[in-house]
């Protein structure tokens, strides 16, 4: 895994659950100088800078990231809407931002693909559960060969459920990992989109994301055989 710095110290939960989901760990720094120590340490292989709370402590961190003998990239900015004109004209600071709110599948999205884009994500991964295969660089899936027409949460629900074959969670724990600590949607909307995930697989294999009576869901571990 490779290490991605963030900015705050005290960074917030969705930040680094999405660092975490997309297959890296994380070190957190609260100034350039503790950021200049940690880079020379370890390699880093890019950083989240979280610009809510201070915006110019913010760019001003992410300016001297670039001002480095090895400059410090991809540089993924997360904003407060009344925060993003601040970005024009410094294009150069930074490779991608997302703006509050955002779920964390998305910001886990971004920083996969940024990573990737300068060759240092951690691979290409499919998640190959008989029939379903889900690939995570390119955000696809597909039931025994056709490719499945899935909105993003809709694939990002598929991928974790893929991912834990076999293992229950809660409508609770599904909003919190697929949608973000900061989602105010009911459990519900974690039915509704079972509930279309299992209507694009079709009848044949609806049966691959199995409900949990009174607990919640899960991804069959077995999803090559119909019967179970």
């Amino acid at each position: 895994m490779n290490t991605v710095l963030c900015y705050p110290n005290a960074s917030a939960a969705e930040v680094l659950l999405a660092v975490t989901e997309s297959k890296h760990v994380y070190a957190c720094v609260d100034n350039l100088e503790s950021a200049e120590a940690l880079a020379s340490a370890q390699d880093i292989a890019g950083a989240i800078i979280d610009a809510r709370t201070n915006f110019s402590a913010a760019i001003a961190l992410a300016r001297g990231l670039r001002r480095r003998e090895d400059s410090i990239s991809p540089i993924v900015m997360v904003l407060s809407s009344d925060q993003v004109r601040g970005l024009e004209g410094r294009e150069e600071l930074f490779e991608d931002f997302v703006v509050q709110p955002f779920e964390v599948a998305e910001l886990t999205a971004r920083i996969a693909a940024a990573l990737r884009r300068l060759g240092r994500g951690s691979g290409t991964e499919v998640v190959e559960l008989g029939p379903l295969s889900i690939n995570t660089e390119t955000f696809q899936a597909s039931i025994s060969g056709k490719a499945l027409d899935l909105t993003f949460m809709e694939y990002e629900l598929l991928r974790f459920l893929g991912s834990n074959p076999g293992k229950v969670f809660t409508r609770e724990t599904l909003l919190n990992r697929v949608w973000g600590y900061e989602y105010y949607g009911g459990a519900r909307t974690v039915d509704v989109h079972v509930r279309r995930l299992r209507a694009k697989l079709g009848e044949a294999h609806a049966h691959l994301i199995q409900t949990v009576r009174s607990v919640g869901y899960r991804m069959s571990q077995q999803s090559w055989n119909p019967d179970n």
